[in-house]
């Protein structure tokens, strides 16, 4: 039987609203994911440090500040530098679509909006670490 997936959740930058974010960890620990939620006002130096500490297969961003661009770029870049590219990056938020476009292109593989059923979040995430499990 392979490990439980380990996700590190977090809320960059400044955004002081955490309500969805913690509905999200809820659902994918009761899907039987390890879940590390980091807290609210994380640098993405923190965010990185804290998944290379937890072994995390992903990492997922809450942003609802519009920051999304400077916060997923930076993540997306700590990681590779870390050589830990391979680190599921995903997050949501306020995040426009004609941004998705260019998200994808740093590395955020999933962007799930207000409103995305947990249901949904669970079999991406689910799916876009199978990967990295069968590896391990």
């Amino acid at each position: 039987m392979p490990r439980p997936i380990r996700v590190v959740v977090a809320k960059p930058g400044l955004d002081g609203h955490d309500r969805g974010i913690k509905v999200v960890a809820r659902a994918l620990r009761d899907a039987g994911m390890e879940v590390i939620y980091t807290g609210l006002h994380q640098t993405p130096e923190q965010i990185v440090a804290a998944a290379l500490a937890e072994d995390a297969d992903a990492v997922g961003l809450s942003v609802l500040s519009g920051a999304h661009m400077t916060q997923f770029r930076r993540v997306a870049e700590l990681l590779r530098e870390a050589d830990a590219a391979d680190i599921v990056l995903f997050g949501g938020g306020i995040i426009p679509d004609e941004d998705k476009a260019a998200l994808a292109e740093l590395g955020v593989t999933g962007i799930f909006t207000p409103g995305t059923p947990t249901a949904e979040i669970i079999a991406w995430l689910t799916e876009a670490v199978a990967g990295r499990l069968a590896a391990d």
